[in-house]
């Protein structure tokens, strides 16, 4: 079986492709033999209720960062002819980003957006987490001063950060009797609209904060990222260092309760964030891992999703 597959991406040239998982599904893509479009987000457009974007036929190699790609003739694609659209730009998951699931819903189910764009849109990863209270640690979404600072002092050691941030950016862990609680709250208020996320600090995760990969809704990977020394966050993109992890028998507890949850909606690519026994993230807009889950030793998390994708295409 052959496809039209198009990827909405950030620009192929500026990811690092030996730890990107939009690389390693398209890589996954060519070899399966199906056709590769690559457009940014910012070519997206809507006219006449006819959805395109300038887009470029693309090979992919696993190369180095400079070697790793060709792109062709870029041209105004119709993306309805396609058979599969990637929705794969990092956030920051603001209005530009909700504006593009409006317009690429309006493409599904005929042509297949992964994950489902309306689906996306209403599971903000730190709201639909809220969903699963059991699950979670003690965890406030407010502007609210007083609000924060009761919970602080009910709490001690807190961490806050924006609501829709990614990466690890704008996470603060916050001690109790840190005298800068005020001063970030002002930053905050200053930078972002929305309420702001506050959670018990959760001394685990100088075990790590496992990222475990669910496809239509089975765990199939767990990937241990342990803080740097000096480092409350543990993201890749801040240096937190990546093991393969067996899961316990509390985190498929966790993706047991949450899978109807993600099946309801059609979500096909999931990665999920555990600290010890709690829940704190559910990612569906561009998860990722991929790559460091099969460089060391675990599945070939791209099969298995093109195998998802191809069974319902």
């Amino acid at each position: 079986m052959s496809l039209k597959v198009a990827v909405q991406m950030d620009h192929v040239a500026s990811i690092n492709p030996g730890g990107d998982s939009t690389f390693a599904l398209m890589l996954e893509a060519q070899a399966r033999g199906h056709e590769l479009l690559h457009y940014t987000p910012d070519t997206l457009a809507l006219r006449d209720n006819v959805v395109t974007a300038l887009a470029a036929p693309i090979s992919v190699f696993d190369l180095p960062k400079g070697e790793h790609f060709k792109l062709g003739e870029a041209s105004r694609v119709d993306l309805s002819t396609q058979d599969v659209i990637h929705m794969r730009q990092d956030p920051p998951f603001d209005m530009n980003y909700i504006t593009l699931t409006h317009v690429l819903e309006r493409l599904h189910p005929k042509t297949l957006v992964v994950n489902p764009p309306a689906a996306v849109r209403n599971a903000p990863e730190k709201i639909l987490v809220t969903d699963f209270p059991q699950l979670m640690p003690p965890t406030l979404v407010t502007r609210d001063r007083a609000m924060i600072h009761d919970f602080r002092k009910e709490h001690g050691n807190i961490i806050v950060k924006p609501l829709y941030g990614n990466g690890g950016a704008g996470v603060f862990f916050i001690q109790e009797g840190d005298h800068n609680l005020v001063s970030l709250l002002e930053l905050f208020e200053q930078n972002y609209r929305e309420p702001f996320m506050i959670q018990k600090y959760l001394p685990d995760v100088r075990k790590g904060d496992k990222r475990i990969i669910i496809i239509d809704g089975e765990p199939v990977a767990g990937l241990n990222r342990i803080p740097a020394e000096g480092e409350a966050r543990s993201n890749m993109h801040v240096g937190g260092r990546p093991e393969i992890s067996e899961l316990t028998d509390r985190e498929r507890e966790i993706c047991a309760t949450i899978a109807p949850a993600l099946k309801e909606r059609d979500m096909i690519f999931v990665g999920i964030d555990v600290i010890g026994d709690y829940l704190t993230e559910i990612n569906v807009t561009s998860p990722t891992g991929i790559r460091e889950i099969k460089r060391f030793g675990g599945p070939d998390i791209a099969v298995l999703i093109w195998d998802a994708i191809e069974k319902r295409r």
